[in-house]
């Protein structure tokens, strides 16, 4: 049975940092794209990033670009969000996702095509604020 399960979640005044974890089960994780999205209360599910298979390549939207790196350890079936400078805008309910029909990021504009992405985990709140 595929699982992912996020973690790593909290609440954090702004401008600190959070890493969090994309943990993959019962698929080979380096077959697949992974895309990490995010979604406030009363806004619709936004994209993040994604990490292409076999090379770890990401892209990363521009809202996050240069605050945000996405890592994977195929090894541990894992992918990473670190988080830093985190603003309040940042608070959101973040999930990761596998992408069924790619094994490498279709760019930013990617993410928007939700229906290529499946297994969608539990997700983990982001709370920033002072």
């Amino acid at each position: 049975q595929v699982q992912f399960v996020e973690s790593g979640g909290g609440s954090v005044q702004p401008g600190s940092s959070l890493r969090l974890a994309c943990a993959a089960s019962g698929l080979t994780l380096n077959d697949y794209a992974i895309g990490w999205f995010r979604q406030a209360p009363g806004k619709e599910r936004e994209g993040v990033g994604c990490t292409s298979a076999s090379d770890g390549s990401t892209d990363l939207v521009d809202s996050v670009k240069g605050r945000f790196t996405i890592s994977r350890d195929n090894a541990k079936s894992t992918v990473y969000l670190q988080m830093n400078s985190l603003r309040p805008e940042d608070t959101a309910i973040y999930y990761c996702a596998a992408n069924l029909m790619r094994r490498r990021c279709n760019g930013v504009n990617g993410l928007a095509l939700a229906y290529e992405y499946a297994y969608w985990g539990q997700g983990t709140q982001v709370t920033v604020s002072s």
